[in-house]
């Protein structure tokens, strides 16, 4: 099918991107995830979000360099390959596709998780196929949320989680949980150790995950070299202020980490201890809102990327670069997505969300070292304030991705690790050996596809 250039409207403004990129980040995941994170840290689940948020900043900073340098679509691909190597761009964009094609399948997982937990009669699996059949449908249709739809959902959101702090704070003052609002327990105490903080952050950097999404909008957006880089802080800033602030209160209300019928759905057992069975319902509704609206926007942005990749012959073409002549889909690119989702049948939470931050992780170390090697080495940038800005900010971001990578589970790290082998088999086939340059990505109309 023939593809037309499209020009792009220049009308996001700096509430449009915070939107978006808090929308992307769904934050009610924070309660879908909340057990696994409770469990890994021995309960310093507060603590275990403050560290992702440092990391988070830092990886949040350089892109925001990034962006300046590069104002293109693209993300952690596009300056890898401009700051670094054509190769090793490759190889951060595979690990990009790990990110793109997985969150489907682990939004799908947590989503079951909960509604199973609310009707235990049908089993995880039928949930599964449920959410994977529907919203594969719906992407094929060609079916988009509008931005109005996305904000009542985003509103909705937050009313369940401030919600959830106030009922959890009723609970605290009537004597219930910890007894006590001011308590350093979340973040601190005996029996738990900085390297159980380390490995829940390295689960909790999940709930951040969008952060980055924002970059791609960048032919969009109304001077983007100023509110790109303002959204991503700001994205990442609040959503971490609601993670931790969130946390602290659930951990006040239930202290005991490990005393959940199913770490996968901790938050809606919680749900139903401060609030009845009035609020757990409505926060049951909030989980599925969020899970089910989120796993659309995953399911259409992988197959999206598949899309972009077929185009440029970096998969083949006739597969991932097809559109379906009547709805204007990569169907084939929908249904690969949809049946990888199949693997949510045999992971559980964790290892599942700690295998998409692998590729996370990858991308994001590699953004900081663009950012050292684009303006401090290449640029010379490294007078007064540079040394802080381009090497100091940089390093330690890198530093924290790949000390949180290592900490992931490590069923993920082989899973992560395999994944990668298989990229670099793939790059070898592709450029002969190292004998030429990857095809090279172009991300910049792949909205057409959808």
């Amino acid at each position: 099918m023939e593809n037309h250039e499209v020009s792009l409207e220049r009308s996001l403004t700096l509430s449009h991107l915070v939107l978006f990129g808090l929308a992307y980040l769904a934050p009610m995941i924070v309660f879908g995830i909340y057990g696994t994170v409770a469990q890994v840290t021995h309960g310093l689940e507060a603590s275990a979000y403050l560290v992702a948020l440092i990391a988070m900043f830092f990886t949040a900073y350089s892109y925001t360099q990034m962006v300046k340098a590069y104002p293109v679509a693209g993300s952690a691909y596009t300056y890898t390959r401009k700051s670094l190597n054509a190769h090793l761009g490759f190889m951060v964009g595979w690990a990009t596709l790990l990110d793109y094609v997985f969150i489907p399948m682990a939004i799908w997982l947590i989503g079951a998780a909960y509604l199973n937990a609310a009707f235990p009669p049908i089993p995880t699996w039928l949930w599964i196929l449920s959410f994977i059949i529907i919203t594969t449908i719906i992407n094929i249709l060609g079916i988009k949320l509008s931005t109005k739809v996305n904000f009542i959902m985003m509103v909705f959101q937050f009313l369940v989680i401030a919600l959830f702090v106030a009922l959890s704070i009723k609970s605290v003052l009537g004597g219930a949980g910890a007894g006590t609002l001011l308590s350093i327990t979340p973040f601190v105490h005996s029996h738990a150790s900085f390297s159980f903080v380390l490995a829940g952050a390295s689960i909790a950097c999940y709930s951040f995950l969008g952060f980055d999404a924002i970059s791609t909008f960048t032919e969009e957006t109304r001077r983007p070299e100023k509110t790109i880089p303002k959204a991503i802080m700001l994205t990442t800033i609040i959503g971490g202020a609601i993670f931790i602030v969130s946390t602290y209160f659930t951990h006040l209300a239930h202290p005991a980490f490990n005393n959940f019928k199913d770490i996968d759905s901790a938050g809606f057992e919680i749900a139903k201890q401060i609030g009845g069975n009035l609020f757990s319902a409505i926060f049951l509704a909030g989980i599925i809102i969020a899970q089910f609206a989120s796993g659309i926007s995953a399911q259409a942005s992988a197959s999206r990327l598949l899309y972009a990749m077929g185009r440029d012959a970096v998969l083949p073409k006739k597969i991932f670069g097809y559109l379906h002549p009547k709805f204007k889909t990569p169907v084939f690119n929908i249904m690969i997505v949809s049946i990888i989702g199949l693997l949510a049948l045999k992971l559980n939470v964790t290892t599942s969300t700690s295998f998409i931050n692998f590729g996370a992780f990858i991308a994001f170390t590699l953004v900081n070292v663009s950012v050292v090697a684009h303006f401090y080495l290449k640029g010379g940038k490294r007078s007064g304030k540079d040394h802080i800005f381009y090497l100091l900010f940089p390093v330690l971001g890198c530093c924290f991705d790949f000390w949180l990578l290592v900490n992931l589970d490590k069923n993920a790290l082989v899973l992560g690790g395999s994944w990668a082998a298989v990229g670099f088999i793939y790059l070898l086939f592709l450029t002969k050996m190292f004998k030429r340059q990857p095809p090279e990505m172009h991300f910049d109309h792949i909205d057409e596809a959808v």
